[in-house]
């Protein structure tokens, strides 16, 4: 999820953990420790494809954010004036470091929560990574404990049971999505295939759903306010890595994505872009992953391509696709008119 909902969430932690003795410190210390994991964007792994996958690694660990809470509420009871018990300042960064990756693995990126027992990411890919309905209730709670300090905790609790209960939501709406998804696809050849589902940015109401095999990837948009029941699939092909010997990077990104990759060729490079994050023309990590010479394809250091701005058309014509309009594609193009197209 994005900073501010992760230091609005630490906070909101914080002032839940601390109680009655609630203060504006308290807050500002759990914002401060609810981002804390995300500083691994700090460590360079060598190449932007290296430090995507690594990202969300062992800084997000339950293993790894255990010790640690004990290591820093030993420094903060030993060092500071505070009247708490040590058993109460570990449990207020247990719970301010801890939450932040069980927040993450409800996006579609991963988060390797049990590492390095089971280094796989986790992904529920439930939520968008940034949704204001999740975090408008967690700030209105803040800003309610620094106006009300003696209601602090209280306030702080509501603005948690607002924002968990919609995070429930989308794990049931995601389910709603799938069943449909499911009964569409009967009859068809992408029945039994792989099947991704996630929700389109900031909401929980209009859903991507991408299926694919070993050459080619179906992709739609289900809104949970559509009236009919059927869905207009975009077929393109996904591609593969050209050579016998792939390299162990490419290996990774492939298990990293489940999958979920395209590879194109484009003024001879080949382009690998993860197509879980994102939608229509639109895909922030495309990386161009090789390049043709001597009358083959030679893998190179990975580099990123900047996906450019939003087009602006795309934001109305999502808005339309989520309130039912089944005309409009995947590309949020209808007919002729797209809207998303660069």
């Amino acid at each position: 999820m994005d900073s501010v909902t992760q230091a609005a969430l630490g906070a909101t932690v914080a002032g839940i953990v601390a109680g009655k003795e609630c203060r504006p410190k308290h807050l500002l210390a759990g914002a401060l420790l609810g981002t804390l994991p995300d500083m691994d964007v700090l460590l360079d792994h060598g190449d932007p494809l290296s430090d995507m996958i690594g990202h969300r690694g062992f800084s997000h660990s339950l293993f790894f954010l255990l010790p640690l809470s004990g290591v820093l509420a030993f420094l903060w009871h030993k060092y500071s004036r505070t009247e708490w018990s040590l058993g109460h300042v570990f449990l207020f960064c247990l719970m301010t470091l801890t939450t932040h990756p069980m927040l993450d693995s409800f996006t579609s990126y991963g988060t390797r929560l049990f590492w390095p027992i089971f280094p796989e990411p986790i992904g529920v890919s439930s939520i968008f990574i940034i949704d204001p309905v999740f975090t408008i209730p967690l700030l209105l709670g803040l800003l309610g404990a620094l106006l009300w300090r003696e209601k602090a905790a209280r306030l702080c609790t509501y603005g948690m049971v607002l924002s968990s209960a919609y995070l429930l939501w989308s794990v049931a709406a995601m389910e709603m999505i799938k069943y449909r998804t499911e009964s569409v696809l009967v009859g068809t050849s992408m029945k039994g295939q792989s099947i991704f589902i996630t929700p389109t940015p900031f909401n929980t109401l209009l859903w991507r759903v991408v299926v694919r095999d070993e050459n080619t990837q179906w992709e739609t948009l289900l809104s949970l306010l559509d009236k009919g029941e059927g869905a207009e699939w975009l077929k393109t092909e996904s591609g593969k890595w050209p050579n016998e010997d792939k390299p162990e990077l490419i290996r990774k990104f492939e298990s990293f994505t489940d999958g979920f990759i395209r590879y194109t060729e484009e003024d001879n490079q080949l382009i690998a872009t993860d197509i879980r994050l994102g939608m229509a023309e639109y895909h922030p990590f495309s990386f161009i992953v090789a390049n043709w010479d001597s009358g083959r394809w030679q893998a190179q250091t990975p580099v990123q391509i900047e996906p450019g701005p939003v087009v602006p058309g795309s934001v109305p014509a999502m808005w339309l696709r989520l309130l039912g309009d089944q005309n409009i594609d995947a590309r949020l193009c209808k007919g002729d008119a797209c809207y998303g197209k660069k």
